[in-house]
């Protein structure tokens, strides 16, 4: 455990930190697992991709892993369509 104050606050921080990003993977995870089903519908689509925008925008993924895992849900959807 630190010593130095600033640096325990700096662990609460990144704590809570990382559970938000937890949070945030794991709901690309679902969203695009929802959108490249089978039967999905155009609105789950739009749902992942503007989740996937979000969280490339506020860091939680590289925006080069975003735009691969958009590419690659696309693809799906054009290739069901």
């Amino acid at each position: 455990m630190a010593n130095i104050k600033s640096q325990k606050k700096r662990n609460i921080t990144n704590a809570k930190r990382a559970e938000r990003n937890r949070a945030v993977r794991s709901e690309i995870k679902t969203r695009v697992k929802s959108a490249s089903a089978d039967g999905a519908d155009e609105a789950a689509l739009r749902a992942a991709v503007s989740r996937i925008d979000s969280a490339a925008a506020k860091g939680v993924i590289h925006k080069n892993a975003a735009a691969r895992k958009k590419s690659r849900l696309m693809k799906k959807a054009n290739a069901g369509a």
